[in-house]
């Protein structure tokens, strides 16, 4: 195989960048070109969008220094957060995009139970239950009427790129409208729900060119590179660089939330896995991501800008984590999951008071709080991990941890030690890594299935072990 570049637009719901990937014979390799902001903002009548233009002049500028770089650019890749989309009518964006935490929302699963209960939900789509999910957001967007298609974001960027009007599968696996046994849009719940046909584009697998950066583009970004279909939803993308060790192995995405799961030929939706709120979401190769969502490090960040905010002083995280690492005794649990803790606000002070719920004091210092926060973390995914491996029947014998998370010893050596197995942590650009080796195989710089590519990821970005204790 020859060596190459190709570039990934990876879209956070905080921020996003562009980086290049390198790729060839036993070479894995990333290169930052641009990073930028990202967030929501509020519409002058109070509701909440994101600043889709600013985000796309943004990826924009980002591409055209790639480019700059890198002249023989390959292809594009783009991946970012699920559920959310902008409208399209003759070719023209239909105002911001809506972000998933406007409160529209909870009227949208109202009307939607009203009609459809949510188990029977669970049966059709596979998904647990999250009031931010596609559907939902559906049914109370009164422009959906006046449009000629629904774009997901990674789609809506790669319209306006090419002008192709497509849906790729693992992103459109989060709408709720895909059926999660067939794979395809499941027109009739579509119809039960007021939601036309002709909003939903065409499914396209991950992989597939999409066609040439064409148009204004091609003029501001220097250059007709393909544009590739990869693991749009970024969970997809980083699940793809995880590089499971056993066919049992489990994975955590780890960041302000950690995605908790196994990788699975065919779907589980059984009561038992509705009642644990586990989902089935689409991955690349047809693969199902069977994952529960456990509260991340949100914990501990929300509770370090609360410390920052008090003292008017940065705080070191690395340096906290060692003291809260050389705390001796047992700490109090708090459960990670309380929806109390899911809000912005004055962190430390909620969980002190789900604590005093429970008899239990607050922790006398920072470093106890931190480790208090980082423990509770572990035992969630301690918990979810025996869940995952319950209703899968598999003896999960692994736990792999990447993204932001993989760098916290503190919380890869609590949840070996809470899960007793062994954690190996890393990549933490699993999910760029991701999209870019989706790309490379398209272009034809790498072959094989998930597990090749998996095997360069492990043997170029070998991960760190922990043993439980």
């Amino acid at each position: 195989m020859s060596a190459g570049v190709v570039a990934a637009v990876d879209l956070g719901a905080t921020s996003g960048r562009v980086m290049l990937g390198y790729v060839g014979d036993g070479m894995l390799r990333l290169e930052p070109v641009a990073r930028f902001p990202n967030g929501p903002v509020e519409a002058s009548d109070g509701s909440l969008h994101w600043d889709f233009t600013a985000l796309y002049g943004h990826v924009v500028a980002g591409l055209r220094e790639a480019v700059a770089r890198e002249p023989g650019l390959a292809s594009i890749g783009i991946d970012s957060w699920a559920v959310d989309y902008g409208l399209l009518s003759g070719g023209t964006l239909l105002g911001e995009p809506f972000h998933y935490r406007d409160e529209r929302t909870s009227t949208g699963v109202e009307a939607v139970h009203a009609q459809v209960p949510f188990a029977e939900l669970y049966r059709r789509n596979g998904l647990q239950f999250l009031p931010f999910n596609t559907l939902y957001q559906y049914v109370t967007d009164g422009g959906l009427a006046d449009a000629d298609a629904a774009l997901l974001i990674p789609d809506l960027v790669a319209h306006l790129l090419t002008g192709a009007v497509i849906a790729e599968r693992t992103n459109a696996s989060t709408t709720g409208l895909v059926n999660v046994s067939t794979g395809e849009w499941d027109l009739e719940l579509a119809a039960r729900l007021g939601i036309p046909a002709s909003a939903l584009p065409p499914l396209i697998d991950p992989g597939t060119p999409l066609g040439t950066v064409t148009g204004t583009p091609r003029e501001q970004i220097g250059a007709d590179v393909e544009v590739v279909t990869v693991g749009s939803h970024d969970t997809a993308s980083a699940v793809v660089a995880v590089p499971l060790s056993t066919p049992n192995a489990a994975y955590i995405s780890c960041g302000t939330w950690g995605l908790v799961g196994v990788e699975l030929d065919e779907p589980i939706v059984t009561d038992a896995a509705r009642e644990a709120n586990f989902t089935n979401e689409g991955g690349v190769d047809g693969r199902v991501r069977f994952l529960h969502n456990v509260t991340g490090l949100w914990l501990l960040s929300e509770s370090v800008r609360a410390w920052e905010a008090e003292d008017a002083a940065t705080i070191d995280l690395p340096s906290l984590l060692a003291d809260a690492a050389a705390v001796e005794g047992d700490v109090a649990l708090f459960d990670a999951n309380d929806p109390r803790l899911s809000a912005p606000g004055d962190m430390p002070q909620r969980i002190a008071a789900v604590l005093a719920e429970q008899g239990a004091p607050a922790p006398a210092s920072r470093a106890a709080f931190a480790r208090t926060i980082v423990e509770s973390i572990a035992q969630a995914f301690a918990g979810a991990l025996s869940t995952a491996g319950r209703l899968s029947d598999r003896e999960i014998d692994a736990v792999h941890i990447v993204g932001g998370g993989s760098l916290n010893e503190l919380l890869c050596q609590a949840t070996a030690d809470r899960s007793g197995m062994p954690v190996l942590a890393g990549p933490v650009e699993a999910t760029a890594l991701g999209n870019v080796l989706v790309q490379a195989r398209a272009a034809g710089l790498v072959d094989g299935p998930l597990e090749a590519l998996r095997d360069l990821v492990a043997r170029t970005h070998p991960p760190k072990r922990y043993d439980p204790r």
